[in-house]
């Protein structure tokens, strides 16, 4: 009974994930940013996976990855997934200030630099985080742009203090307001918590919590924390390449805690592309910041909402694991 149902779940999954798709296809890509400190936790790379895989399906259009982390390896990282994926020419870019350096622990951006081709090596070389937003923001149509952070807000507290240049006339938070049409964020703990990315960098996170001109639309560290994936990816003896590669170093191997990894990153692009129902629903208010910490005030007039739990985690699980196993469509020298 217990495979059955399972089964079951997973046709459910796959007959949702088909009909959705196939809603999706037929409306106009959503040009997108991503901001991501890919290196201290690994489900940003599946947050990539993600990203590209939606775009092969004509869902969104990539307009830049850019790095809110210095860490050395970071840029050369997202490098080597575009590159994979066949976007090797997506601009990037990383801060050039005071940010966070943080590498990953378990080594896998050494592993990855390694193995597969890039053109950038080193952070250090990438453009200006600040001057690829506003290159890119400028050139888009009127609130068109969703901007979605999973990692540090360094970056965006930076864009929205920059000032007018020859590339807009606008101030940052100008720029936004006339660009953007809201900042999905992987941030925060609601209704109450203390989250990575917040508190990282917390000066920046209430710059931009307090400043941003746009709606905010929280996924949550509880949401992420429920959906684990990876397990079907490492093995699936039919697929390799670096988000396979990744999750098989770093998935725990004792079998009684091989659940998978925590999906963090993977529900804000997720929500960012697709929109939040019917996966989830919104709870609407303010966030509010001490510290590192942070608070959740209900106002139903407030700009930011958060994500609460709609369709049962089993489903995002399979539907998310799934987006994560796609193949790039054109392949070119993914491995040395």
């Amino acid at each position: 009974m217990k495979r059955f149902l399972i089964l079951t779940c997973l046709l459910l999954s796959a007959g949702f994930e088909s009909k959705i798709h196939a809603q999706k296809a037929s409306k106009k890509p959503i040009p997108l940013i991503l901001d991501t400190d890919i290196g201290p936790d690994y489900d940003d790379v599946g947050a990539m996976a993600l990203l590209h895989a939606l775009a092969d399906q004509g869902e969104v259009h990539p307009l830049a990855v850019i790095s809110c982390n210095k860490n050395d390896l970071v840029v050369p990282t997202i490098d080597v997934l575009n590159t994979y994926f066949g976007r090797p020419d997506l601009p990037a870019g990383a801060p050039k200030g005071k940010a966070v350096t943080d590498g990953a622990w378990q080594k896998w951006p050494e592993m990855l630099v390694a193995k597969y081709p890039h053109r950038l090596k080193s952070t250090a070389n990438a453009p200006d985080a600040v001057y690829t937003y506003r290159q890119v923001l400028a050139r888009q149509p009127d609130q068109s742009v969703t901007l979605v952070t999973i990692g540090f807000l360094t970056n965006l507290a930076d864009l929205l203090n920059s000032k007018p240049d020859q590339l807009s006339k606008l101030s940052g938070q100008e720029l936004v307001k006339q660009k953007v049409k809201h900042l999905v964020a992987m941030a925060g703990e609601f209704p109450k918590g203390r989250e990575f990315n917040v508190y990282k960098d917390s000066l920046a996170s209430e710059q931009v919590f307090s400043r941003w001109p746009t709606p905010i639309i929280f996924s949550g560290f509880e949401i992420g924390k429920e959906i684990k994936t990876g397990l079907r990816l490492v093995a699936d003896s039919s697929l390799n390449g670096p988000v396979k590669d990744v999750y098989a170093l770093c998935l725990p191997k004792a079998q009684s805690d091989y659940a998978g990894r925590m999906s963090w990153d993977q529900t804000a692009v997720l929500v960012a592309v697709r929109g939040v129902a019917p996966y989830y629903g919104l709870r609407r208010g303010r966030i509010q910041l001490q510290g590192g910490n942070n608070t959740w005030q209900d106002d139903p007039k407030g700009p930011h909402t958060y994500l609460t739990e709609a369709m049962p985690v089993a489903q995002v699980t399979e539907l998310i694991e799934t987006l994560m196993r796609h193949q790039p469509v054109n392949r070119k020298n993914v491995s040395r």
